[in-house]
């Protein structure tokens, strides 16, 4: 997915913890969206969501 588009998902309501989490997990979505807020663009923000569905 690319980062533009990453900022702009609405969150679901709860989290299912499944692995990997899914792609609107409110988890998820709050990692990228602390790592945007800290400064990091483009690919690295891709990276920095890949790894926060994994874990």
């Amino acid at each position: 997915m690319k980062a533009s588009k990453l900022l702009d998902i609405k969150p679901k309501k709860k989290c299912c913890r499944s692995k990997p989490r899914c792609k609107k997990c409110p988890l998820v979505l709050h990692k990228v969206r602390k790592a945007e807020m800290v400064g990091v663009r483009g690919k690295e923000l891709e990276k920095i969501y890949r790894r926060a569905r994994k874990s």
